[in-house]
């Protein structure tokens, strides 16, 4: 079994994530074509972080991720929670934590 890996939506909250420095395994959600595609995936590894969005969409595939892994893998939303409160609320989408690059070069 694998260690950990980050959860997002899609390509440009990989790519914002990477643009921020960050260096480990982050997965796309929309390579999988659906949700048991990704669950069946993501149950390789020992502990999931999950970084969806903050809008319908990503609250919902939040809970069904939760609901399909709950008894097979970890699942980690505090560093969702961290980023929520770091900002004030003010992002709502992972692809915008772009807007903090300046802060961090």
């Amino acid at each position: 079994m694998k260690d950990s890996i980050v959860a997002v939506e899609g390509k440009r909250d990989a790519s914002a994530l990477k643009r921020l420095g960050f260096s480990g395994e982050v997965i796309e959600f929309h390579r999988f074509g659906g949700i048991v595609n990704f669950a069946d995936y993501v149950s390789r590894y020992e502990k999931i972080i999950i970084l969806f969005d903050r809008d319908r969409k990503g609250r919902y595939l939040t809970g069904k991720t939760i609901q399909l892994l709950q008894r097979r893998t970890k699942i980690d939303l505090s560093f969702k929670r961290k980023l929520t409160s770091i900002t004030n609320g003010k992002i709502r989408f992972t692809e915008q934590l772009i807007c903090y690059e300046s802060y961090l070069v």
